[in-house]
């Protein structure tokens, strides 16, 4: 194999392994997401991105396209009535490009920020760390880091704490006369959760 196709290869490589770990991530979040919805803490689901399809061959490939410009991942309602939205992003890499997040989600980020819904980046890093990045801390990375990425390093104060497989996505977030500092263990152990 010539050079050429050897580098070609290893990007396409490279794109997959992000593709396949992005799908993972957005899985385990919404498995995570049951946890809370269960419980009637929070209802958040992910965003559907219309798909239509032109062709499915014989070898089960499918041909097609993104009807809409990408919106924000997930989007919900805590148990208080307020407004989450968050944006889910994962690397192979140990950093994280501020340049993920699109244009059309960072004005609809803005936009729900702007009318006070909690927003963030859910961030996976080789889907073994994961973060919940403020959107506010998101979108200043360049004055508070320098740069416009995010290393484990500095991700660190936004790390997700993980339990029995789930991410703990809402630990830490206050709400009115609410404190979500993880569930007891009580419910965390009911019937429910053991499955």
């Amino acid at each position: 194999m010539d050079e050429r196709w050897s580098w070609k290869l290893g990007a396409v490589m490279y794109c997959v392994n992000n593709k396949i770990n992005g799908d993972n991530f957005e899985e385990l979040i919404e498995i995570s997401l049951s946890f809370y919805r269960e419980r009637g803490i929070a209802c958040i689901l992910k965003t559907p991105e219309p798909f239509k399809t032109i062709e499915v061959r014989k070898d089960g490939r499918v041909t097609g396209f993104y009807m809409k410009k990408a919106q924000p991942d997930f989007k919900g309602v805590l148990c208080n009535g307020q407004c989450i939205i968050f944006e889910a992003k994962s690397t192979i890499k140990d950093r994280i490009q501020q340049s993920v997040v699109t244009e059309v989600q960072t004005k609809l980020l803005d936009e729900h920020q702007k009318l006070n819904a909690l927003c963030f980046v859910m961030v996976s890093l080789e889907m073994r760390f994961f973060y919940r990045v403020p959107w506010i801390v998101w979108k200043e990375m360049k004055q508070r880091f320098g740069h416009r990425f995010m290393t484990k390093e500095e991700l660190g104060p936004y790390k997700i704490k993980e339990y029995r497989g789930r991410l703990l996505l809402l630990d830490g977030i206050e709400l009115e006369d609410i404190e979500m500092k993880g569930v007891t263990n009580e419910q965390r152990d009911s019937g429910k959760d053991q499955k």
